[in-house]
């Protein structure tokens, strides 16, 4: 495999500039037509990055989300059929069956607890034009009960609802570009990290009969195509009270979901690159150190004589895309490949350590890098998305997982040559 080179040497970041993307939130009606063809994705914001926007030294230990398509459909959540005859009439408290459940996720995690997931979710909102769950919620969590003030007798379908609000987000990374003039510059790049979202609107609830006439395309439109109007059994005289689900309720609810599958290791044996690297926070004494034991994790460690090489690494299965590295990173000190351990993947915060090397996402990183002349960094872990970085500098702190990066330049590095 061609050896790719970094250059050698450190220099000191400059000023770090920390940009809050600001949400807005629009209101949302509780009735009216909602669309359920896809649409494209507006600009969030006006300090979200685009891609190709300028970014800086300090952006390369930082992600956003960028969001691509979005669709807005309708949903029944809970939903009873309902008779009400003469003299049955006024106010009453209907108990609704879960009809179709709908959690709050992005990617494959629906535990919305890392900042990311948050601002894709704020970003989605703003896109559509709507106000959205942004942490981890369900519909099958909601209370049931409607209650409702029937001022005429008829077939009812009682129902709670809300518009659904799915698409995909892709991940803005800065990275270095290359020029029309052969000059470099930093911008920001789509890079890895896409996926898919799900969340949804505050519920609606209501009651609407066969004989009501409601916009197309709306809650309730959604909750009478469930009454089935057509059939014999809407027209016939019943008791007031609950009307048993016809076989059509029960084919619109989703099927469970499957199972996940968990990501699997194979030990391979690994094609390293010669050159060994200090990964050092800019201007400063402390790199990256390995730790000896195995229920510890890399630390920010000073270099010297005592260091055993655990302050040494090595990339290794190098392969490059779009100017962006994907490479293992293998310590010289312990033998062992800086990973995320699987059972904290999807946890923000989760701690870098090392393990046996083997072919593993957890185990692979992408490194976006400076301009040429430059030996600035940021790292990304494949498997999770999420950024490396360190809360604070000091000797024998924690370098982690951060889902949106550390945005006060603390997770760009100097990958300097030993």
């Amino acid at each position: 495999m061609r050896a790719i080179r970094l250059r050698s040497g450190s220099r000191t970041a400059g000023v770090l500039i920390a940009v809050t993307a600001a949400a807005t939130a629009l209101a949302v009606t509780a009735t009216g037509p909602a669309a359920a063809a896809p649409a494209a994705a507006a600009p969030a914001d006006a300090t979200s990055p685009q891609p190709g926007d300028a970014c800086t030294t300090a952006d390369l230990g930082t992600r956003h989300p960028y969001i691509k398509t979005t669709e807005v459909s309708p949903a029944i959540t809970h939903f009873k059929g309902w008779f009400v005859t003469e003299g049955t009439t006024g106010e009453q408290s209907v108990t609704t069956t879960t009809a179709t459940t709908i959690t709050v996720s992005v990617g494959l995690d629906d535990k919305i607890e890392a900042s990311f997931a948050a601002d894709a979710l704020s970003k989605a909102g703003v896109s559509v034009g709507l106000s959205v769950k942004m942490e981890s919620s369900t519909t099958s969590t909601e209370s049931n009960a409607v209650t409702w003030n029937f001022n005429q007798p008829g077939y009812y379908g009682v129902y709670k609802g809300t518009k659904k609000v799915t698409g995909t987000y892709g991940s803005l990374n800065c990275n270095r570009a290359q020029q029309s003039d052969g000059s470099w510059a930093l911008r920001w790049a789509e890079g890895p990290g896409s996926g898919a979202f799900t969340t949804y609107t505050t519920l609606e609830e209501g009651a609407v009969r066969c004989q009501d006439q409601v916009p197309a395309g709306s809650i309730m439109a959604k909750a009478r195509s469930l009454l089935d109007c057509g059939s014999p059994a809407a027209k016939a005289a019943h008791p007031a009270g609950a009307v048993a689900p016809t076989a059509k309720r029960h084919q619109d609810r989703p099927a469970a979901p499957a199972e996940r599958p968990t990501a699997a290791a194979q030990a391979a044996a690994l094609d390293c690159q010669s050159a060994v690297y200090k990964i050092e926070v800019p201007g400063k004494p402390l790199s990256w150190g390995a730790p000896l034991l195995a229920d510890d994790g890399v630390r920010l460690r000073p270099s010297s004589i005592f260091s055993a090489h655990l302050d040494n690494w090595r990339l290794c299965n190098v392969t490059e895309s779009d100017g962006v590295l994907e490479a293992t990173l293998w310590n010289w000190g312990n033998g062992g490949c800086a990973t995320i351990a699987e059972p904290d993947a999807a946890t923000e915060r989760a701690i870098l350590t090392t393990a046996s090397c083997a072919e593993d996402d957890l185990q692979r990183f992408y490194i976006y890098r400076d301009v040429p002349g430059s030996s600035a960094i940021g790292v990304q872990n494949k498997y999770t998305g999420s950024m490396m970085g360190h809360d604070r500098y000091a000797d024998g702190e924690f370098i982690r997982q951060f889902s949106s990066g550390r945005q006060d330049g603390s997770g760009t590095y100097d990958l300097t040559g030993v």
